[in-house]
């Protein structure tokens, strides 16, 4: 029941980017399309469950001085890993996604949760907690980025919903990122708040 807790906690009560806040620079600059949402996130997410893994069974062993910079090594060598195994199998969506992969190493989510959790709990408590914050990120930037597409290029998920002619071109661009965002986040608190 605790591991579900856990899983669930990164959907709803603590989602990264709806909730903490967390991880606004690729939130903001990657989801003008909902696949270019769910790349980042799942590629994220693969970081995420990784460094929390292999920062739980290490944890012992790195000495408190050399704590964070022993984490940022761990974080991006799974980076790596997605940016060429990426690069290899997905070149347009790698391309699509650019710098913001390897600005992983950096984001405040995989690096917070590898000091404030996996570093303090055990390897499956790390693990749960590290894929239900990576989906529920996921799930945060396939919603913002699926929002922005449908509303600046009248598509999803590159299908066409309504023709061209009725696109508001804002949303696929900067603002739009800015605009959608705070009206989901004041949905949401809207919805906790008459609960």
């Amino acid at each position: 029941m605790s591991q579900l807790k856990n899983f669930s906690k990164g959907f709803i009560k603590e989602n990264p980017v709806f909730v903490l806040l967390l991880g606004m620079c690729p939130t903001l600059g990657v989801t003008s399309s909902a696949i270019n949402g769910l790349g980042m996130g799942l590629a994220t997410t693969f970081v995420l469950l990784m460094s929390n893994i292999v920062v739980s069974l290490v944890k012992k062993g790195i000495p408190d001085k050399v704590r964070i910079p022993a984490f940022i090594v761990i974080i991006a060598t799974f980076v790596t890993v997605v940016e060429l195994t990426m690069q290899a199998y997905l070149p347009s969506l790698f391309k699509s996604l650019g710098l913001f992969i390897p600005l992983i190493v950096v984001n405040c989510l995989v690096l917070g949760r590898a000091e404030a959790f996996a570093s303090k709990n055990n390897v499956l408590s790390s693990m749960v907690d590290g894929l239900g914050m990576g989906l529920g990120f996921t799930f945060a930037l396939v919603t913002l980025g699926g929002i922005r597409e449908v509303l600046g290029s009248g598509k999803f998920f590159d299908l066409t919903i309504y023709p061209e002619n009725y696109v508001t071109l804002v949303f696929v661009l900067s603002p739009g990122a800015f605009i959608v965002l705070g009206y989901l986040i004041a949905a949401l608190n809207l919805i906790k708040k008459n609960d």
